[in-house]
């Protein structure tokens, strides 16, 4: 696929979520799945993060709360990661979290604050 959207979604997901993540991801796609990735690298990173008009980390913040509503921790879990990439520090994101508790349940929350504990201490394993 050599489309613009494509290539502009695949360079914001890489920028997001890492682009060795990105890579990986495609070059394991096989015959079955291919075109879906192909259509959300398109569609959510292209179209969706290509649009300039909300900043990365207003998207990524958007983006833990919706993703939490959705209970999708696998991708909760890549989305903090990448949240942190844009610069959402550690106390808007537990604002975040208090947003989905609130709205969403209180399970979430306890799972968002569960995930969030982990990566936050691997992260800072890697930081020292």
């Amino acid at each position: 696929m050599t489309n613009t959207r494509f290539e502009t979604g695949k360079k914001k997901r890489g920028e997001v979520l890492g682009a060795d993540y990105v890579e990986n991801t495609l070059a394991k796609a096989n015959d079955f799945n291919r075109p879906f990735q192909e259509a959300m690298t398109e569609w959510c990173w292209g179209f969706g993060w290509g649009d300039e008009t909300i900043d990365k980390k207003t998207r990524s913040m958007l983006n833990l709360v919706m993703i939490a509503a959705l209970n999708r921790m696998h991708e909760w879990e890549l989305h903090l990661k990448g949240a942190v990439t844009n610069g959402v520090s550690r106390d808007e994101i537990r604002a975040c979290i208090h947003q989905a508790a609130i709205y969403c349940g209180v399970p979430t929350g306890v799972e968002c604050f569960r995930i969030a504990n982990r990566v936050f201490a691997e992260m800072d394993k890697t930081d020292t």
